[in-house]
């Protein structure tokens, strides 16, 4: 990088003598004072307004790790874009220590360093410690004209701006490069003004759209929607990365606990039907939480609101609640499709002509459905928001229709239309009650996750190829910051084999919405696919049931911390190039990297694991990691998930259950799979139901593991939070290891015979045993308060 370096001139040299590339001795001259900034800039205690042709430059410092770039021309600043939080500029500003170096501007604060060379424009970020810059704007005057090039390492991976729809037969895989267009699209496309790179930057645009050139050293951004560029250039891992993201354009809240459950959608279905499938999966013991309905639920084509009321000749029940409450009774939850149109010669569509929600200048058009007139409505428009949770949809909500599958509003053009279909229906019901939102919707634009918004990738081919295509848009669609994403499990068109369908199971069970759709009149229940199909899917299934804990802790880390259940490769290995681009497995969670089997007839099938140690989940068979291995496919049973354990792994289960919340849970079993390196797991818990969490209302506790010399040590720290769940023990499955003893907080626990006589002790103690994984240590500790456990010798030669 000395070309680099030598372009940075007089600045760069004095930035190396001020410590920018090293840490400066004790005796070199302290950094001036705010005071001494160049003629012309006014420093505040985050930053500086640097004035620029054209207007003003502001440089602010936020969270640590995000610098917050403002061109503001002589006309002014406009309002924020929808992408950004509307409390964006409430996240802490970071403290900012200003000097001079001749007519130049420095800023040191949090783990950002600052210069701007007013001679040449040049604005140059580093991170902390570094001696590279880790970008560098190079022409601010360009700002002026509403575009910018930013400069870094060559040959830095980038990921982010856009994903693919249904269409795309070759989707562009996790990377990105080339001319690319920020846009929410159709059809399961998502979308963001977002570029971060596993090179340690992110660069979040606040607008509406944009463009991106992104070449091996620089990206340039033009077409923005704003005429003063407003950007915030972050620094850090992708976990710090999407953290700021999550600050800057809102933290998603918390769906129903339910919705992590396997939910069944229907096209072309009645109450008998509907409760004919909820008696059976309850006999088979096949979990379920919810079901979808498509148009069936509702009057749609009827006058006086049918839109959004209930179907009374199709569920005679539900306007009266009582097909609601049956359900409930059985666990089972009513997600109703919505659509974006209305008709037009309805009580409700001459509302919408006196007030003016239609799109502008769109003419009526023949529904499919109804074929009646009908015209989409402009979400965009605060009245339509405002009317769309109307008295007819609260009530169809009161009577169990208490989730929303959002339909066909990415036919608008608009990047914000889906979005602000959803905030209508979040507002909405967030006025009314307490009860957690939950949506689907058939696109993305980051912003939406503020309004409990779960993205489904559109109506797609069923088979083998189609299903295959679905890993790279899911995890491009995270990459954008949508960490809930689901597809039409089986595939929405066409009739999948029996093979197909009990992959397509195996691999939902391992998204952040499981689902399972098809067209009418497709059915997709588990037993339609003969005995082989019904046993791979029902193990898949209750499988995900087994982990509930596991994924709802990290239902709560996405809405903290802005990663979720699901990630990519390179979010855990940024380093790594055969993980930058690998959309053939991810990490779920951040312990199980799952491959599934997206081929016909499969007999081996090669994987990637990345550094580390990793444990077959079904075997116990141990991979050391940095390579590719050969794994046997069960080709005629389907049964297998190729599902492996990191070390240092911590991972809460549960007994499954027919649904979510069936019975309380008393007892957590923790697989513990410990390493040399300390590892961390925040077990979480609240109601599952509401926003009390949002008060205070949860259960946070720290559970802790590490292998040293001849000994384990497993903590738990003291959880915080006002709620308290059903949950009174963790039993500690510590694999390959038989202890001699285990101290307690330094004095010997009390042993028990056997597993079974464990489960009958009351407070705290420890057995030994095994499983497929080889010998094991089991230790009963009391949830919610501080243990300390030192196990002690027998580590398993197995």
């Amino acid at each position: 990088m000395t070309g680099h370096r030598a372009r940075l001139g007089v600045l760069g040299t004095s930035l190396l003598a001020m410590g920018w590339g090293w840490q400066a001795p004790a005796h070199a001259a302290a950094p001036r004072t705010r005071a001494e900034a160049p003629a012309g800039v006014h420093v505040r205690d985050a930053g500086a307004d640097i004035p620029v042709a054209g207007g003003t430059l502001s440089l602010r410092l936020m969270g640590g790790n995000v610098l917050h770039v403002h061109f503001i021309p002589a006309s002014g600043a406009t309002p924020p874009a929808l992408v950004m939080a509307p409390r964006t500029v409430d996240l802490s500003p970071t403290p900012a220590l200003a000097s001079r170096q001749g007519g130049d501007l420095l800023l040191r604060g949090g783990r950002l360093r600052v210069a701007f060379d007013r001679a040449s424009g040049t604005l140059t970020v580093f991170g902390a410690g570094e001696r590279t810059p880790l970008l560098r704007l190079s022409d601010a005057a360009s700002l002026a004209h509403g575009t910018f090039v930013l400069r870094f390492a060559s040959g830095a991976a980038l990921y982010g701006v856009d994903g693919s729809d249904v269409f795309a037969t070759k989707p562009p895989g996790l990377l990105r490069r080339g001319k690319r267009v920020a846009k929410a699209g159709w059809q399961g496309d998502a979308g963001a003004p977002l570029v971060w790179s596993t090179a340690g930057f992110g660069v979040l645009i606040d607008s509406k759209g944009a463009t991106f050139d992104l070449a091996a050293a620089s990206l340039r951004v033009a077409k923005l929607s704003r005429p003063d560029p407003d950007f915030y250039l972050i620094a850090g891992t992708p976990a710090a990365i999407f953290a700021a993201v999550a600050d800057l354009s809102g933290h998603a809240p918390l769906f129903p606990e339910w919705s992590l459950g396997f939910i069944n959608s229907q096209w072309g279905i009645d109450e008998t039907e509907l409760l004919g499938d909820v008696s059976a999966y309850r006999a088979r013991h096949i979990p379920l939480d919810a079901f979808e309905l498509d148009f069936d639920w509702k009057a749609w084509g009827q006058d006086r609101y049918g839109e959004f009321r209930w179907n009374p000749r199709k569920f005679p029940d539900g306007p009266s609640g009582r097909l609601g409450r049956e359900l409930e009774a059985e666990g089972v939850h009513l997600i109703g499709i919505m659509k974006p149109r209305i008709h037009v010669d309805t009580e409700e569509g001459r509302y919408a002509t006196a007030h003016h929600l239609w799109i502008a200048g769109q003419k009526p058009y023949l529904d499919y459905f109804s074929h009646k007139p009908v015209k989409s409505l402009d979400f965009d428009k605060p009245a339509t928001r405002a009317w769309f949770f109307n008295p007819t949809l609260g009530h169809s909500f009161r009577t169990g229709i208490v989730g929303w599958w959002n339909d066909e509003a990415d036919q608008a053009g608009s990047n914000t239309q889906f979005l602000n279909m959803e905030r209508a229906l979040y507002d909405g019901q967030r006025g009314m009650t307490d009860t957690r939102v939950f949506s689907l919707n058939r696109n993305f634009w980051l912003g939406a996750q503020r309004y409990a918004y779960g993205l489904w990738s559109g109506d797609s081919q069923t088979g083998f190829a189609s299903m295959a295509r679905q890993r790279s848009r899911m995890l491009s669609a995270i990459d954008v910051g949508e960490m809930w994403w689901s597809m039409d499990g089986g595939g929405f068109y066409g009739h999948p084999s029996d093979q197909n369908y009990a992959r397509w199971i195996e691999f939902g069970a391992f998204t952040p919405i499981f689902r399972v759709h098809g067209v009418k009149p497709e059915k997709r229940q588990p037993w339609r696919y003969g005995p082989i199909a019904e046993r791979a899917a029902t193990h898949a299934i209750r499988l995900r049931y087994e982990l509930l804990p596991y994924m709802y802790s990290y239902a709560w880390h996405d809405h903290a911390a802005g990663v979720g259940l699901v990630r990519p490769l390179a979010f855990d290995w940024p380093d790594d190039p055969q993980a930058r681009n690998d959309s053939s497995a991810w990490l779920f969670g951040q312990w199980l990297l799952v491959s599934p089997v997206v081929q016909p007839d499969q007999t081996e099938k090669r994987i990637y694991l990345p550094a580390g140690v990793w444990t077959d989940w079904s075997n116990g068979k141990i991979y050391l990691g940095g390579r590719s291995i050969t794994v046997p496919v069960d080709s005629q049973a389907w049964s297998d998930i190729p599902l492996f354990i990191r070390q240092g792994a911590i991972i809460p289960m549960q007994r499954f259950e027919d649904y979510v919340g069936e019975r309380p849970v008393a007892t957590v079993r923790v697989q513990v799979f410990p390493g040399s390196t300390r590892s961390d797991f925040d077990y979480y818990a609240d109601d599952g139901k509401t926003y009390a969490y949002e008060h205070g209302a949860y259960f946070l506790q720290r559970l802790s593991v590490q292998a040293d010399a001849g000994a384990i040590s497993l903590a738990t720290a003291a959880a915080t939070g006002s709620y308290r769940p059903a949950l009174a023990h963790y039993v500690f499955a510590v694999q390959r290891t038989v202890a001699a003893r285990v101290l307690r907080d330094g004095a010997p626990l009390a042993r028990a015979a056997n597993l079974a006589a464990l489960d009958k002790c009351t407070d705290a103690c420890w057995t030994i045993g095994g499983d497929r994984y080889g010998g094991v240590t089991y230790v009963k500790l009391p949830a919610g308060v501080p243990n300390r456990v030192r196990i002690q010798e027998g580590a398993d030669p197995h």
